[in-house]
C-alpha cells in the first residue's frame, strides 16, 4: 500500500483536495487498492481560503507517507507557512519517496529548503516571486509540472491534476493514468513540459460561432485554412467573419491560426522525434523554413533550439 499524505497549511486552496480523486479512481481500477490517502494539518484542523473548516489527522513528527503533497494558498507571500510545518516537511522529505508542492505549495517547499539546487515551477502569476524568494532554486515559469528527482512541483489549479496523473503513471503505468484521465472527462492529459498558457484560452472568443471556427482550425491545422473555410465553419460570410473575429479576439484570422500552428508545432517538437519537415507539414506550415520564421517571431528561437531544450530537460 502506497501512502499519500496531504499537508494542509492554514488558508489552503481547496483545489488541491480535488487531486485526491485521481488516486481514488486509480484504486478502483486495480484488483486491490494501491493508494491509502490521508489528510493532515497542524493541530488536526485547517481552514481553507474559502472559509471551509476541515478536520484532518494531526500533523506530527510521527506522521508517515510515501508521497507528501503540500497544498498551496492564494496569497503565499502574505501568509507564509509556519516554522513547525517547515520543520516537519524537511524531516518528512528525508524519509519519504517523494514530496510535491501543488501550485503555490512550491513556496512551502522552497521555505523548507527543498527546492535548493532543483528545477521547479508554480502558478505563472507567482513564478517571479518564488524565484526572488529562493534564488537557489531554478524556477521555470512556463511548465505544467516538473519532477526533479524526488521533488515535484506543479503550476496552478488544474495543473495539479496533471501532476497527480503523472504520479499514478509513475506508480502504475501509462494505461492506468490514461484510464483515470478518461474517467475524469479530461479533454487532454498534459505532459509536464507543456506550456501553462493555451492559445485557445488566450483568444477567448465571446460567441459560439467564432469558437466553432477556432475548433475547426485546431482540428485541421494541416489544411490551408482560408478565411472562406473558417467563415463557413462559423456560418458567416467571409467579410462578416473577419470583422467579428477581429472584434472578439483582437487578432486577424491569419494571425490566430499561426498562433495555433505554433502551439501545436512546439508540442510536437517537445514531445516527439518527428523530423522538423514532418512537424511543419502536420501543423500547416509551407515548409521547414516557413516554420522557422514563425518560431523566431513567436518564441524568439528556432525550432532546433526548442528541441534541444526539451531533450536536455530531465
Amino acid at each position: 500500500m502506497h501512502r499519500i499524505g496531504y499537508a494542509l497549511p492554514e488558508g489552503f486552496q481547496v483545489m488541491a483536495l480535488g487531486t485526491q480523486t485521481v488516486f481514488e479512481l486509480a484504486n478502483l481500477m486495480m484488483a486491490e487498492p494501491f493508494y491509502a490517502v490521508d489528510t493532515y494539518a497542524l493541530d488536526g484542523s485547517a481552514r481553507a481560503s474559502t472559509g471551509l473548516a476541515l478536520q484532518a489527522r494531526p500533523l506530527t513528527a510521527r506522521s508517515q507517507a510515501d508521497t507528501w503533497l503540500v497544498a498551496g494558498t492564494l496569497q503565499p507571500l502574505a501568509a507564509p507557512a509556519t516554522p513547525e510545518l517547515l520543520r516537519l516537511l524537511d524531516r518528512f522529505a528525508a524519509r519519504a519517496r517523494r514530496v510535491a508542492g501543488l501550485c503555490t505549495g512550491a513556496f512551502v517547499l522552497a521555505d523548507a529548503g527543498l527546492l535548493d539546487g532543483r528545477r521547479a515551477t508554480t502558478h505563472w502569476y507567482w513564478a517571479d516571486a518564488l524565484q526572488q524568494r529562493r534564488p537557489q532554486a531554478q524556477v521555470e515559469a512556463d511548465r505544467i509540472y516538473i519532477a526533479d528527482g524526488p521533488v515535484w512541483t506543479s503550476a496552478g489549479m488544474t495543473a495539479e491534476i496533471d501532476l497527480a496523473l503523472a504520479l499514478v503513471e509513475k506508480d502504475l503505468g501509462a494505461k492506468v493514468a490514461r484510464a483515470v484521465a478518461h474517467r475524469l472527462v479530461m479533454h487532454q492529459r498534459r505532459s509536464g513540459g507543456q506550456s501553462q498558457h493555451s492559445e485557445m484560452l488566450r483568444l477567448a472568443p465571446k460567441s459560439d460561432r467564432i469558437q466553432l471556427a477556432l475548433e475547426h482550425a485546431r482540428r485541421n491545422l494541416a489544411q490551408p485554412l482560408s478565411v472562406e473555410e473558417l467563415a463557413q465553419a462559423a456560418k458567416l460570410s467571409p467579410r462578416q467573419f473577419s470583422r467579428v473575429f477581429t472584434a472578439e479576439t483582437g487578432q486577424s484570422p491569419a494571425k490566430a491560426v499561426e498562433g495555433l500552428r505554433l502551439e501545436a508545432a512546439r508540442l510536437m517538437i517537445e514531445g516527439s522525434r518527428h523530423p522538423l519537415e514532418v512537424v511543419a507539414r502536420e501543423t500547416g506550415f509551407r515548409d521547414r523554413r516557413h516554420m522557422r520564421e514563425a518560431f523566431l517571431r513567436g518564441f524568439g528561437m528556432p525550432p532546433q533550439a526548442v528541441r534541444r531544450e526539451a531533450r536536455t530537460t530531465p
